[in-house]
């Protein structure tokens, strides 16, 4: 650059640079010191116009829909940034020595200033880069299974503790080998200061390898009041949108040290349990007698039933047991509990929208206070949350409006009523 400006001078002077006047320098030097600006930024300006539109050619003749990312956000703005620092920081400084006579203070100054902007601008270029990669890799199913933003919120912060220390060593003039080096004594600080950052990084990295949690899984975190959809899985953080649209908060290491639940095996499968039982009031269970046989052998789905159970019966009694028929005390026969149980199998095993695959119960409970339970412990072949909640609706409806037709009651406080079957 001092040769530029000598064959500059000695052009325009014909004399040797040192008995040039000093204002007559310093226009020379003022002209050359603008028009490396100038150039700098028209060199700016047709670097982002040309990579721009490479990028968005490419973009428009790829068939894939990822390079998109690409051109969003501000890569390529602090890419083309790069440039013109990379120009003043090659020209500028000695030209600025000239201009102020000798005196580096100012030019090292100004050396020192582009240096560190050039340290930024490439951090940030970085962080944007990832940032791409980051959205280019959520597209793709995978994501669902292995969240990566922990690991990318790693690789940012180490970026960024390389850039702050690069910056010192500008500043302070001294090589990064040596800042690094003393970086040992700070370690435990370091330690503490970034406790929560460690901490989600292994319970990240832990997540990740077993596959515990992902984005769009439905977990289930009492102790947080977590119950809904994953949003994120970040380096210290779990972001969940519950159901009733609010999000909570989790702290990553929290679902490596505490329990949760996660339905993604149920949402995956695409069937869903229902396990739900009605309580029967005692005092209506009974024995069928020979009226309440005839009329429930027109229901279609216990005609077979109580057919072969009548034969397997009657053929039990007259082996076992010389009792008349009216003593059933020595013998066996039919209840209304029983065939009721018979009737919601055989209902739910035609049911359209049960699983057939998949474990079907109507099974008794313990006896209590409140009654009999029944229930009915089956799944569903559609796992939507509005959907599995009609089904399952449709099914406790059909039940209780049949109890009736057993001469069955559900337990319900008060009980006082007198209980009256439904004759037809």
């Amino acid at each position: 650059m001092n040769n530029w400006h000598n064959t500059l001078s000695e052009l325009f002077f014909k004399k040797d640079i040192k008995s040039i006047d000093w204002y007559l320098s310093l226009i020379i030097d003022s002209v050359f010191f603008i028009g490396i600006i100038i150039i700098a930024y028209l060199a700016y300006k047709i670097a982002k116009k040309a990579i721009t539109s490479i990028a968005t050619r490419i973009s428009n003749q790829s068939d894939n829909n990822w390079d998109d990312e690409f051109l969003k956000g501000k890569l390529i703005k602090w890419i083309t940034l790069i440039i013109p620092i990379v120009i003043l920081l090659k020209s500028v400084p000695s030209t600025v020595t000239t201009l102020y006579n000798g005196e580096p203070l100012f030019a090292n100054t100004l050396n020192i200033c582009l240096k560190g902007a050039l340290i930024v601008l490439v951090f940030l270029a970085l962080n944007s880069l990832l940032n791409v990669l980051e959205r280019i890799y959520s597209r793709f199913e995978v994501s669902r299974e292995l969240p990566v933003k922990s690991f990318f919120q790693v690789i940012k912060i180490i970026l960024l503790i390389a850039a702050i220390i690069m910056m010192v060593s500008v500043f302070v003039g001294k090589s990064p080998a040596l800042i690094f080096s003393g970086l040992g004594a700070m370690t435990a600080i370091m330690m503490l200061v970034f406790k929560d950052s460690l901490l989600g990084l292994v319970a990240g990295i832990q997540l990740s390898a077993n596959r515990m949690v992902a984005r769009g899984d439905w977990i289930e975190m009492p102790k947080f009041g977590a119950d809904g959809e994953v949003l994120e899985v970040a380096l210290t953080t779990v972001k969940v949108m519950n159901w009733d649209k609010t999000i909570t908060t989790i702290p990553t290491y929290a679902l490596i040290s505490d329990s949760f639940k996660n339905w993604r095996g149920m949402s995956a499968s695409g069937v869903r349990r229902i396990k739900r039982s009605v309580n029967i009031d005692m005092s209506t269970v009974g024995f069928l007698t020979d009226e309440m046989l005839q009329e429930m052998k027109q229901i279609s789905l216990l005609t077979d039933y109580l057919t072969e159970k009548e034969n397997e019966i009657q053929e039990w009694n007259s082996n076992n047991t010389q009792q008349t028929p009216q003593s059933i005390v020595n013998a066996r026969a039919l209840t209304n509990l029983g065939t009721f149980r018979a009737y919601l199998k055989a209902y739910l095993t035609n049911h359209a929208q049960i699983a057939s695959g998949e474990t079907l119960l109507v099974r008794q409970l313990q006896p209590t206070e409140h009654g009999i339970p029944i229930e009915i412990y089956v799944f569903t072949t559609d796992n939507r949350w509005a959907y599995y909640e009609d089904i399952q609706s449709d099914i406790f409806d059909h039940l209780l409006s049949i109890l009736p037709e057993f001469q069955l009651r559900a337990f319900q406080r008060p009980s006082d009523h007198t209980f009256i079957p439904n004759k037809h």
